[in-house]
C-alpha cells in the first residue's frame, strides 16, 4: 500500500509550483522535490524579509517530514509527529506559495518560520487520491 501511495502522489511532487528564483543550498545527499524546492524557498524569502538567515536543508529533517506527511496522507489525519523538533503542518492549500502564506498568517507557525535559533528545515507534500495535499516542514 505504501508503494501505490507513493506513486499516486509523486505526481504532484514533480513539478506542481512554477520555479522561483531564489534557490536552497541543499547537500548533495538529499535530492529535494520541486514542490520541496519550493517551501524552502517561500520560507527563506519570508525570513529574509525579517534580516534572517535562510535555512539549510537537512538530511535527517527531510527524511522525517517525508515520514510524516506520508503517514498523515495515507490516514489522512492532519497530526503533529513525535519527534523532538518545531514543525509546522497542514492540509488542502493547493500550492506552496499559498501553504506559506497560510503559515505565515497563524501566530505559532509564523514563529517556527522566523525563529532565529533554527538553522536548518525538512519539508514534505504529498496529496490523497481524491486531492487534499498535505504538508509538513520541520526545523532545527
Amino acid at each position: 500500500m505504501f508503494a501505490g501511495m507513493l506513486i499516486c502522489t509523486t505526481a504532484l511532487l514533480l513539478g506542481a509550483d512554477p520555479a522561483t528564483t531564489q534557490k536552497a543550498e541543499k547537500p548533495e545527499q538529499v535530492k529535494l522535490l520541486p514542490i520541496e524546492e519550493n517551501v524552502i524557498n517561500y520560507t527563506n524569502q519570508a525570513r529574509a524579509q525579517y534580516g534572517l538567515p535562510a535555512l539549510q536543508v537537512d538530511a535527517d529533517l527531510m527524511k522525517s517530514a517525508r515520514q510524516h506527511t506520508v503517514w498523515m496522507t495515507t490516514n489522512q489525519s492532519l497530526v503533529h509527529s513525535n519527534q523532538p523538533v518545531a514543525e509546522n503542518i497542514a492540509m488542502g492549500q493547493p500550492n506552496s506559495q499559498e501553504v506559506l502564506q497560510s503559515w505565515m498568517n497563524s501566530s505559532g507557525h509564523r514563529a517556527n518560520i522566523l525563529n532565529g535559533s533554527h538553522g536548518r528545515i525538512g519539508v514534505a507534500a504529498y496529496r490523497t487520491a481524491e486531492g487534499i495535499i498535505f504538508w509538513c516542514q520541520q526545523f532545527r
